[in-house]
């Protein structure tokens, strides 16, 4: 591999490996996250489940669009301020807001995500490329004490690989479906146990009593942040994959990841 792509490698591996929203939203807030988490409303853990499910059919149904061309192109600055104001309606009603905020930022990220798979290269009609941005809210819903136990990058695309090459199969083969068809409900589901991690996390910080609306803008401005900055690490990565081959680039990927300072460990 040449110095550029290592490099390049390199930034996805730190990006992949050490997912950011925790200390994004730890330094906006000024204390743990997980301490935020703990004072949760009653009943959140079934407005979350039911809002990620809506957010992730509404990205699902953007995905199969953008294979029809018919998906804008919009600046990743635009991105990032349409979620930052659909985070201030989120910031002012919380709890309540969640079923509406949730499904309109994970759409306005969905794009994003599109169109950081089309800088590298993807083909946005391919059914796989569709998917693969989907797969982006599953990798970047890990957390950084799961991975420690070896749920890395990798072994989270393993996991999703079947179930996304049954929905991709699926799609080439029967076109624009329905979004209730079971091989793409199984898919949306292993993403939504990851993605409802990091979707708890926002609605914790943005239910914050002194935090409002113009808290809940910067929640959503980190929230976008976060999932732009691993969609461009998983493509990037997808990228060298197609001109080294997959098992090279892996074993690049390992090398680096194991041979960096001891941060995976703090």
């Amino acid at each position: 591999m040449v110095p550029e792509d290592i490099a390049e490698l390199r930034r996805a591996v730190e990006a992949l490996e050490h997912p950011s929203l925790t200390a994004r939203l730890a330094n906006l807030l000024g204390k743990p996250i997980e301490l935020v988490q703990k004072a949760l409303p009653s009943g959140a853990s079934e407005a979350i489940s039911g809002a990620t499910a809506k957010g992730l059919n509404a990205a699902l149904r953007v995905a199969l669009l953008s294979m029809q061309g018919e998906g804008r192109t919009a600046s990743p600055r635009l991105h990032k301020s349409l979620a930052a104001v659909s985070g201030a309606l989120g910031g002012g009603f919380g709890l309540l807001a969640l079923p509406v905020e949730l499904p309109v930022s994970t759409v306005i990220m969905l794009r994003a995500i599109v169109e950081i798979a089309r800088g590298h290269g993807e083909d946005i009609r391919d059914p796989d490329t569709a998917l693969s941005c989907l797969e982006v809210f599953a990798l970047g819903g890990r957390a950084e004490e799961r991975d420690i136990l070896g749920n890395g990058y990798f072994a989270v695309r393993a996991s999703l690989a079947k179930a996304l090459t049954e929905a991709g199969r699926f799609i080439a083969e029967r076109g624009i479906v329905a979004e209730g068809a079971p091989v793409l409900v199984r898919f949306l589901a292993q993403i939504a146990s990851r993605f409802g991690i990091v979707v708890s996390q926002k609605l914790a910080a943005q239910t914050l009593p002194v935090f409002g609306a113009v808290g809940g803008a910067a929640v959503n401005y980190a929230f976008i942040a976060h999932f732009q900055d691993i969609a461009q690490a998983h493509f990037a990565v997808r990228r060298l994959e197609r001109a080294y081959g997959k098992a090279r680039v892996r074993a690049e990927y390992e090398r680096i990841r194991d041979t960096a300072p001891a941060r995976r460990a703090a």
